[in-house]
């Protein structure tokens, strides 16, 4: 079984879509996956798919949209009697058995904590390479064509906001390397995209500084001081005025020794 949440949502069994056009049991199945190999409990489900609209009955719907989703896993294995050890019942709920690398967010997590744990020994080349790989598992937004409640929500925030973090550390990783130059165009990509988000302008300005730009640095540095003040009227971070003021003194000490 394979099963994709790192973008648009999609469940297979030996090529064969599993993933139903109904939206609740669409969702339904997306709860199960992301929690594959644990008990997913029914009012879980519940508040996933009704919330505070949920109807006295909804139990009987969740039955429902089970037996749905084990019609498709059946027809996938050409056993409908074999949708049962898929697709279990647990007391007070139900699990999707599958294999350890079937679900993308687990195999992006384990690449992720891999990668940490390089990067926390001082293995910089192992750390950012785990951490490249785990970035492209992702091939758009958590969940796409699903639609999320309270459960999947914070799911798919979670991933999101995780997302972030990792490509700012492997980043970071590739800096300590040596790959400033080789990053200054993804780099610039990505701060005109976040053009708030000051953990990857503080990147750029680095990146920029180790690549014998600290004018464009200090730029940098000034129109996000300009969008955060325009924005938000709030300065930028007391890291990022260090960074800022120590490119700023490099590039001083370094003009002056020039000129001498």
């Amino acid at each position: 079984m394979k099963l994709t949440v790192l973008g648009p949502f999609s469940a297979a069994i030996d090529g064969v879509p599993i993933v139903p056009t109904a939206a609740k049991p669409r969702q339904i199945l997306a709860l199960l996956a992301v929690q594959a190999g644990q008990v997913v409990t029914v009012p879980s489900v519940i508040e996933e798919v009704w919330g505070a609209a949920a109807s006295p009955k909804a139990h009987v719907s969740v039955q429902t949209y089970v037996l749905r989703l084990r019609t498709f896993i059946g027809r996938a294995l050409g056993d409908p009697a074999a949708a049962r050890e898929v697709l279990v019942t647990r007391p007070g709920g139900y699990a999707l058995l599958t294999g350890p690398d079937a679900v993308d967010a687990h195999v992006y997590d384990r690449l992720c904590a891999e990668a940490q744990t390089a990067v926390e020994r001082g293995d910089d080349a192992r750390g950012a390479r785990l951490f490249r790989t785990a970035l492209e598992l992702w091939h758009g937004e958590a969940f796409a064509g699903v639609r999320t409640g309270a459960v999947l929500g914070l799911e798919a925030m979670r991933l999101e906001q995780s997302r972030t973090g990792v490509l700012e550390r492997r980043i970071a990783a590739e800096l300590r390397l040596g790959a400033h130059e080789r990053l200054l165009p993804e780099l610039a990509s990505l701060t005109t995209g976040h053009p708030h988000h000051e953990a990857l302008q503080a990147l750029y300005m680095t990146a920029l500084d180790r690549s014998g730009r600290p004018g464009g640095a200090l730029a940098v540095y000034d129109v996000l001081c300009h969008r955060l003040d325009e924005r938000f009227g709030l300065l930028p971070s007391l890291e990022l005025r260090r960074l800022a003021d120590d490119v700023r003194a490099r590039a001083t000490a370094s003009a002056t020794a020039t000129r001498v």
